[in-house]
């Protein structure tokens, strides 16, 4: 109801009687039954008994001395009268112990002032003085969507509900339902019961400068900034809230100085470009308040703007001034020469790497004959820029795209041309290309279920047959996914082993030689040319295989060759080899061509996905 709600021992509410004004005629109320069914023929015995004389009944004075029935199947409340006071200095000792009596019956007083007519509530509970509602003590769990104290109770703390067409047996709010790691938002709408805010709603009426958590979190991190600067506190509340307050005041501009002052609190992550993600997680180190601390950063430019990569570098150049080491793994030309010693690896790449080519300061390696890096740093090696561009060959339009933060936007996409999609980190580029564009494609193309970002209508479709996206999710998370497995050139390269005379000779098919399937795989490390030794305690540790000797396949199957090379060899070459081994074979060589030309040479064939940059 929106009334102030507190708790109060009993100088609290002796203190606020006496502030009544003088002559003020008042009595003292205790609530024994509130809101429910009976006759409650005992309990007014027993009052009447310990020398009780009146009471409240519904509202209306009753004579506890008289004969008083109660209706059994309405609700009831009866509060007992404990004693009657006219407000003067001297009351203060029979003012106590009248609400200490009152207190013995039930957590609230009821102070009733008789010429107004109108009650004041006191509770030693946190209770509402004008509809009686109570809160247990405060916890920091009723704050969180993710404890069953504080999420709503009708989303579960999602924020959203399925539509009813989308729903399954389990309910409207099934979380086995959705498939969040799509960004697939489109079947969801807002919880009404939280308006999006997944708190319970005890949780959502408490207050500070009146704002609700809820509100809190839907500030932009900028103005969530304004908003604790300018908070009213009296002393005692600063006193309180200071330690509190700075830590969120500091959180706060560590993310601001990283750029992301636009963010919202409670924007979901699954919505964050990756150039945001990347620099909240810097801005959690940051806030962290380490020192004497290494930290090993894996291409942190990847996704940013050069914008965002200037306040990258100043937020690292925090981290390192504040004692600690900061170690990148970068190709970034500006983080290159920020930095304050600099290690060029190479020459080439596979095999042909593993050399420390340069090492000291940024000109030194600018100046070094044999860096690479350093040739194109300092301008004796560039990339030519094209001396003409393509002409489009048609365009696909889409029209009020509005996915996320994209503002109905209308866009041509171009055809036939390299188009690049550039902007700060946040801006919307992933949703436009990715969540719109290419899943409206593959859904009207390629008939695939993917649920597109929101549009109006896209056009030119019929210029295209195809649409394939690219990204850099890994090629297998096991040991068995390889170049040559997920490239589609070990299938080529097992039927071609199936079809030799030897392999005809003793009936072997081309699953033969594939190290996924019982029979020409080692079945001691099962295909795999590793045995995984679990450890207790400590991460588990791969050795090679005792009786293949890490070939993955066994004695029979690899007395097959082609041109000398068993299956095992073929899988140790590298692409460059395979590619020169395999020339006379049309569909190996072009695939074999395509991998090298992109500079893929130096991978092994079999080389296992799980060591791929």
């Amino acid at each position: 109801c929106n009334v102030e709600i507190a708790s109060q021992d009993i100088e609290n509410i002796i203190q606020s009687v006496m502030r009544l004004p003088l002559g003020s005629k008042i009595q003292i109320l205790s609530p024994i039954v509130r809101e429910r069914k009976g006759e409650y023929k005992k309990e007014l015995r027993k009052m009447r008994m310990d020398g009780f004389v009146r009471a409240r009944i519904d509202g209306a004075m009753m004579d506890l001395t008289q004969d008083i029935s109660l209706k059994k199947q309405s609700r009831h409340t009866i509060e007992i009268v404990i004693d009657r006071f006219i407000i003067k200095h001297s009351i203060e000792k029979q003012l106590r112990h009248a609400i200490d009596t009152a207190l013995k019956f039930d957590e609230t007083v009821v102070i009733n002032i008789i010429d107004e007519g109108r009650d004041i509530l006191f509770s030693r509970k946190l209770a509402c003085p004008q509809c009686g509602i109570s809160y247990p003590e405060l916890d920091p769990r009723l704050f969180s969507f993710n404890s069953k104290y504080g999420a709503c109770p009708d989303c579960r703390g999602l924020g959203v509900q399925l539509e009813a067409s989308q729903a399954n047996d389990g309910g409207p709010n099934d979380l086995l339902a959705l498939n969040l790691e799509e960004h697939d938002f489109n079947r969801l709408k807002t919880c009404p019961s939280c308006q999006g805010r997944r708190l319970r709603r005890e949780a959502l009426s408490v207050k500070i400068a009146g704002a609700s958590i809820g509100d809190f979190a839907g500030l932009s991190i900028l103005d969530a900034e304004s908003f604790l600067h300018d908070i009213p506190l009296t002393d005692r509340q600063r006193i309180i809230g200071a330690h509190i307050l700075q830590e969120v005041r500091d959180r706060l501009s560590f993310l601001r100085k990283v750029g992301l002052e636009y963010l919202t609190l409670n924007r979901p992550s699954l919505t964050l470009s990756g150039g945001e993600a990347q620099r909240i997680r810097l801005a959690t180190q940051l806030g962290s308040s380490l020192t004497g601390v290494l930290y090993v950063l894996d291409e942190p430019s990847i996704g940013l703007h050069q914008r965002d990569c200037a306040r990258l570098l100043e937020s690292l150049a925090d981290i390192r001034n504040a004692g600690n080491t900061v170690v990148i793994v970068e190709h970034d030309e500006d983080t290159i020469r920020s930095a304050d010693h600099v290690i060029d690896m190479g020459p080439g790449a596979g095999k042909s790497g593993g050399w420390i080519v340069a090492e000291g300061d940024p000109s030194a390696l600018f100046r070094h004959p044999s860096s690479l890096t350093g040739a194109y740093l300092a301008g004796r090696a560039a990339i030519p820029v094209p001396a003409q561009r393509r002409i489009p060959q048609g365009f696909i339009a889409i029209r009020g795209a509005a996915e996320f933060n994209l503002r109905n936007l209308d866009i041509a996409v171009p055809l036939g041309v390299f188009t690049c999609v550039t902007g700060v980190s946040g801006s919307g580029k992933s949703t436009l290309i990715y969540e719109i564009l290419y899943k409206a494609l593959a859904r009207e193309i390629s008939g695939a279920s993917t649920h597109p970002g929101k549009y109006r209508e896209i056009s030119g479709t019929d210029a295209i047959d195809k649409v394939i996206s690219i990204d850099q999710s890994p090629l297998g998370r096991t040991p068995r996914s390889n170049p040559a497995t997920y490239s589609g050139i070990f299938t080529i390269i097992r039927d071609l082993f199936a079809l030799l005379p030897d392999a005809k000779a003793r009936g072997y098919a081309a699953s033969r030689f594939s190290f996924n399937v019982a029979g020409g795989r080692c079945e001691s490390c099962q295909g795999d040319g590793l045995k995984k030794i679990e450890m207790h305690f400590l991460p588990d540790v791969y050795v090679t295989c005792d009786t293949c000797k890490g070939r993955r396949y066994n004695r029979e199957t690899l007395d097959i060759r082609y041109k000398n090379k068993t299956i095992a060899d073929v899988l140790d070459m590298t692409i460059a080899e395979a590619h020169e081994f395999f020339d006379a074979i049309p569909p190996l060589r072009q695939r074999l061509a395509v991998l090298e030309e992109i500079g893929l040479g130096y991978l092994k064939l079999g080389q296992p996905a799980t060591t791929l940059s």
